[in-house]
């Protein structure tokens, strides 16, 4: 099935990567332990699984959701629903119902990933965003370690800003994703500049790596995806905001209607899957990580640039791994493709994927269509062509897939 070459790097990678799983293994125990004393202080039962139709008056599963998901992240309030496209269409609800004409948004980490600039509507006015709707941009560049320069962003924040966005995952950018406690740091340096600024937190691929979440060290309010880490691999699809109640409120009356908010929204999917999804969470960040871990180690034997390294902290779920050219990493994408459960036998292609501005590939054989915390691998083809890995169910299939993704680009190196 392997090469020789792939399985002699295979069984050094696991030997070497054996005490680095102690960690993520660790917080994984706390996080499901969080969970379950969670679950029982909202008591849980199975009539909180039933679905729900059209205006969905007293879904008493949806508000015993939404009181959980407030309980594990130590919000006053939470929404979360499936009516969530995507994690952007989350993230933009957030924006949406919060800022208002004169306002002014401050990145403190630089550019955002693509998706998010056509929110914005930066570096162009784009229709619908921010910018159209009279709310000013400003961001504060990163250092060239990646880290956040507070000179830059003190500058940055002015009598107008009402809002600094912390982008938590380095989206695709070879930046380091912040910590729990780098969070902390910006919320706490913003508040002594600006008390009243609300510090927002993009936590998608972030939900579970740490002990804590962003709501516990100073952030206002904080938003994510349910097909990535929250939903376990279960959830169909989804997303959720967490936080202040009155800014919860802001958000639910821009994804509804004036008046509405919180009370309509029918549980078209099954609660169950949600629930599940939910208490399944640490669980399944625990086998992304260790994926990504095993990931870092065998791309770097192979002599790639990766980050983060195996041994290092890691915020979220993702691994970077610079391949150098268009050719690597359209290998390294059919690699993972071939491994998937689902659509393995599709070939990926680049295409002009909506919200960005270069081409895109990715590789994502999953159950849930574009599920981020089931295994995949994308990147845009622009230099230094590094692929972003994230994900995986089974810290197994993880691993196969790493393999068959290698064998791959050593037949490119070969045709070379």
């Amino acid at each position: 099935m392997f090469s020789a070459e792939v399985e002699k790097i295979q069984q050094e990678v696991l030997k070497e990567c054996q005490p680095y799983f102690a960690v993520p293994e660790k917080i994984a125990e706390k996080n499901t332990l969080k969970m379950l004393l969670a679950m029982q202080k909202v008591r849980l039962a199975a009539i909180h699984f039933n679905t729900s139709t059209g205006y969905a008056y007293d879904d008493i599963g949806r508000d015993k959701l939404e009181e959980l998901y407030a309980t594990v992240f130590k919000a006053e309030d939470a929404l979360v629903r499936t009516q969530f496209v995507s994690g952007t269409h989350t993230l933009a609800t957030v924006l949406l119902g919060i800022l208002r004409r004169g306002d002014e948004l401050v990145s403190a980490v630089g550019t955002p990933y693509d998706t998010m600039q056509t929110v914005i509507g930066y570096p162009e006015i784009t229709t619908g965003s921010l910018r159209e709707y009279g709310v000013t941009y400003e961001e504060s560049p990163l250092t060239a370690e990646g880290k956040v320069d507070w000179d830059s962003l003190r500058q940055k924040i002015s009598a107008k800003t009402r809002m600094v966005l912390i982008q938590r995952s380095r989206g695709y950018n070879m930046r380091p994703t912040l910590t729990i406690e780098e969070i902390g740091e910006i919320c706490r340096f913003v508040k002594k500049i600006k008390n009243d600024v609300i510090c927002f937190v993009d936590n998608c691929y972030g939900e579970f790596i740490e002990e804590r979440e962003p709501l516990e060290v100073g952030a206002d309010i904080m938003a994510g995806s349910l097909i990535k880490n929250p939903g376990g691999g279960i959830a169909p699809a989804g997303g959720y905001i967490a936080g202040r109640k009155d800014l919860v409120a802001k958000a639910a009356v821009r994804l509804t209607a004036p008046g509405m908010g919180k009370e309509l929204g029918a549980s078209l999917a099954n609660n169950r899957l949600l629930f599940q999804g939910f208490f399944m969470a640490p669980h399944t960040v625990l086998q992304a990580v260790k994926t990504a871990i095993f990931g870092a180690a065998f791309f770097k034997k192979m002599g790639y640039h990766v980050t983060p390294l195996a041994a290092e902290k890691r915020g979220d779920i993702i691994q970077a791994i610079e391949l150098g050219s268009r050719e690597k990493l359209c290998a390294f994408c059919r690699g993972i493709q071939k491994y998937s459960p689902v659509d393995s036998y599709v070939t990926p292609e680049p295409w002009d994927m909506p919200g960005y501005s270069d081409q895109v590939i990715m590789a994502a054989g999953t159950f849930v269509q574009g599920a981020s915390i089931e295994l995949s691998a994308d990147g845009p083809i622009r230099a230094p062509y590094s692929v972003y890995m994230q994900g995986g169910l089974t810290f197994e299939h993880g691993m196969l897939a790493i393999m068959g993704a290698a064998e791959e680009m050593l037949k490119t190196e070969k045709n070379d």
